[in-house]
């Protein structure tokens, strides 16, 4: 049983740059505009239109630099209050496709043969990909409480076990590889520049966009 569980960020955070900084302040500006208007040809002097063009665009990319540093902070606020919210999630147990780690007890598994199916094979392989497991399970699979018997009947050993199905009609197989989804507790979540990961129990690591369905143990 999970004692304690915890919620980290992301252990290798994205360095943080400093904002480009398009001039000091608008005082750098007007001197710069002053200096010209002093060196410029009395005889043949620049028209005004052209220093309200470069003040307007002074002033539009200074607000566009602000603009992409105020979604800049709104982007980290978003990510912690998601953070905030997946830490309820925390000491569930959450549904996906990842390896089952089984242990003592059944694994809750749910499935969905193909259509016109008449059979339905569970398949578990280890961590090598060798087919360790093979037996016949309900097409009604939408809750199945996977004991982790052997090919020979006899109790698999504690360790993570990748499950699919297979579905047969009139003795030939129609489809193998078919997704088993399996319930896990969650014990950490973790943010990251790709989004939020949870690691289950037993060391699978899913997306959080993955999960499928929550319960409370």
């Amino acid at each position: 049983m999970v004692t304690s569980v915890s919620v980290a960020p992301s252990t290798t955070p994205p360095a943080t740059s400093a904002p480009p900084k398009v001039n000091s302040d608008y005082t750098t500006f007007l001197k710069m505009m002053t200096t010209q208007l002093q060196n410029q040809d009395p005889l043949n002097p620049a028209d005004s239109s052209e220093f309200a063009v470069q003040l307007a665009t002074f002033s539009a990319v200074e607000q566009q630099t602000k603009t992409n540093e105020l979604l800049t902070n709104l982007s980290s606020q978003f990510g912690v209050l998601g953070m905030a919210q997946l830490a309820g999630w925390v000491g569930q147990e959450a549904r996906s496709a990842a390896p089952v780690a089984l242990g003592d007890s059944t694994v809750t598994i749910s499935y969905a043969p193909k259509a016109l199916a008449d059979r339905a094979v569970l398949v578990a392989t280890d961590a090598t990909g060798a087919v360790v497991g093979r037996e016949d399970v309900p097409l009604d699979g939408r809750s199945y409480q996977w004991l982790g018997a052997g090919i020979s009947g006899k109790p698999l050993p504690a360790g993570t076990y990748s499950l699919s199905l297979e579905s047969y009609r009139d003795g030939e197989k129609i489809a193998s590889g078919g997704q088993v989804q399996s319930y896990a507790r969650i014990l950490e979540a973790r943010g990251g520049s790709s989004g939020t990961t949870l690691i289950l129990q037993g060391g699978a690591e899913v997306a959080a966009t993955d999960i499928t369905a929550l319960r409370v143990p």
